[in-house]
């Protein structure tokens, strides 16, 4: 895979992975939902139908085999993915960060172009991320939001100091949240930025050299 891309994508992953968080996490969750983030339910439905999509992407692929018998826990790494998309766009609003349409179309065209075509990016993603095709927009936006963050607080990326400071303010945005998770997808782990014992294959442990970032796959 073209280490271009694999940085592209990964960057605000590991950053992520390398700032402490802190979320408050209830003993019980609302009846019906996997999660109750900022008073707002994620339904168990929810956390099926983005299963079901990776799923069926996995099934037409020609390593379906391989891709199925490794996302045992697909389950939880969408509710995961889920929470940390609300803790995000709760510290872009307090930050006053927006992303347009558009500068995720800039983004997706830029990845697309690192990975030789729509295609690549889909199985690549597919395969490091878990990602269905209608899931990738929303992970980009994701990037965009922690690298605009990251500016308006003026803190970069690349260096410890900047990942503590986008890290505090991921913080106070999981605190003002209130994750209360259901019991049968585990509970939110603050430090770890996961869930339970599930952890996202694409974070990987950080080194603490500023501006050294994990391959995607490790």
């Amino acid at each position: 895979m073209h280490r271009r891309s694999r940085t592209a994508l990964t960057v605000s992953a590991a950053l992520l992975a390398a700032a402490p968080l802190l979320t408050a996490c209830g003993s019980q969750a609302h009846p019906g939902a996997a999660a109750v983030v900022g008073g707002e339910r994620i339904t168990v439905s929810t956390v099926q139908a983005q299963v079901a999509d990776v799923r069926e992407a996995q099934n037409s692929s020609d390593q379906a085999a391989q891709l199925t018998d490794q996302t045992g826990r697909l389950a939880r790494a969408k509710l995961h993915g889920l929470i940390l998309d609300r803790v995000l766009d709760r510290a872009a609003a307090d930050a006053g960060v927006t992303v347009s349409p558009a500068e995720i179309q800039r983004m997706r065209t830029s990845v697309t172009a690192n990975y030789n075509g729509e295609k690549g990016l889909r199985a690549a993603v597919l395969q490091e991320r878990w990602l269905a095709p209608d899931q990738i927009d929303g992970f980009l936006r994701e990037q965009i939001q922690i690298t605009k963050l990251g500016h308006a607080l003026g803190a970069d990326p690349a260096t410890p100091e900047g990942s503590k400071a986008i890290g505090e303010a991921l913080t106070k945005a999981s605190k003002a949240l209130n994750v209360d998770v259901n019991p049968r997808y585990g509970a939110w782990d603050d430090q770890q930025i996961q869930l339970g014992d599930y952890k996202a294959p694409w974070i990987s442990q950080v080194t603490k050299q500023a501006g050294e970032v994990p391959d995607a796959g490790a």
